[in-house]
């Protein structure tokens, strides 16, 4: 009995700091409408990754070697660097046919971490925009892409700002290390390039849509909903409305119709892969998705970009929001949220143990 008292005491401490915060932040957005920062506010951040596993290099010498070994091998080092340096020029030129600037190749690493709305599209346009001028013939682009999927249109427009890099003549790699799904893998095949994880989760191209419906429910309770339209399928199927079999109908045309769309684009990009083998909706793994030509080769992002800091310089890109002081109290306050949350939940546990 004591610790279905102490639950109860716990569950009712929640409850009522939750609704707090749900009142706190519904006044936040509410004032955040009326004083407006303008979203595209921002700055590109730009890390040398080179320079990032190079001091990492170096702390670990410092603890494990020998301090004249290190001095040495740091000299050595940075002989070998400047040797590099200037056989790549010459590469180069000769691969390209044109003066090249003094400089190695470069490797650009761009992140898209996808949820339903594929917010992060804002992110990624700006990003693109700040690269695409810098890139000379040889330098390749590397995003990695993480998402299970989300809103067609969403997705097809974050797809259709990869494409702005292949449409500048620049090689794009797409590396999945988790999963790159749906509209994820729509992404995804835009690639010149597709690496992933062994176990990453590649594929799903298909469409899916879901909706309840309280019809019953209204009607069991005497509610009347009214829904006008002007149009024959202006709405096909509703969440209050008795749905019809022909409002179904149209909405799973329209599914279809969509589907074809995905396995089109995908095709189109990926035209030696059997899309009626994998427009099933089904999941692979990434040796199954190797193996039913899905991605190119299994390897991760970290391994591609060790690969390149010998010989190229590697940088990566990102864009960040300008957050106005209404986010910045929101996102305090869901921190708090959690902290206050996990210490009821600790000293409820503390008072029902023996």
């Amino acid at each position: 009995m004591e610790f279905i008292y102490e639950y109860g005491l716990f569950l009712a401490q929640a409850v009522t700091f939750v609704a707090a915060v749900l009142i706190l932040v519904a006044g936040l957005v509410s004032l955040g409408h009326r004083h407006r920062v303008d979203q595209h506010e921002g700055h590109i951040e730009i890390r040398d990754l080179n320079e990032k596993y190079r001091h990492i290099s170096e702390a670990i010498h410092d603890v494990v070697d020998d301090h004249k070994i290190v001095k040495e091998k740091r000299k050595a080092a940075k002989k070998e660097e400047k040797a590099k340096a200037k056989s790549a020029k010459k590469k180069l030129k000769k691969d390209t046919g044109t003066p090249a600037e003094d400089r190695r190749k470069r490797l650009y690493v761009l992140h898209f971490d996808g949820d339903i709305r594929a917010s992060a599209t804002a992110n990624l346009r700006e990003e693109i925009s700040a690269i695409i001028p810098q890139i000379v013939t040889g330098d390749e682009v590397l995003v990695t892409v993480e998402s299970a999927g989300g809103m067609v249109h969403s997705y097809g427009l974050a797809a259709s700002q990869l494409q702005r890099i292949k449409s500048a003549g620049v090689p794009l790699i797409i590396a999945v290390d988790k999963v790159a799904a749906s509209g994820g893998y729509m992404m995804a095949c835009v690639g010149n390039r597709i690496i992933a994880a062994p176990f990453a989760v590649i594929g799903s191209i298909g469409v899916l849509a879901q909706l309840p419906n309280f019809h019953r429910l209204l009607k069991k309770h005497d509610i009347d909903f009214e829904l006008f339209t002007a149009g024959e399928y202006k709405r096909t199927v509703t969440m209050f409305g008795e749905n019809t079999d022909k409002g179904r109908e149209k909405f799973a045309e329209e599914l279809e119709e969509t589907h074809g769309l995905f396995k089109e684009f995908v095709s189109s990009n990926r035209p030696a892969l059997d899309i009626a083998r994998v427009a099933t909706g089904e999941i692979w793994y990434g040796r199954k998705a190797l193996e039913v030509g899905l991605v190119d080769e299994l390897q991760t992002s970290d391994a591609f970009v060790q690969g390149r800091l010998a010989d190229w310089d590697v940088f990566e890109v990102k864009f960040v929001f300008k957050k106005n002081w209404q986010q910045k109290l929101g996102l305090a306050a869901e921190g708090a949220l959690e902290k206050t949350f996990l210490r009821i939940w600790q000293r409820a546990m503390e008072r029902s143990t023996p």
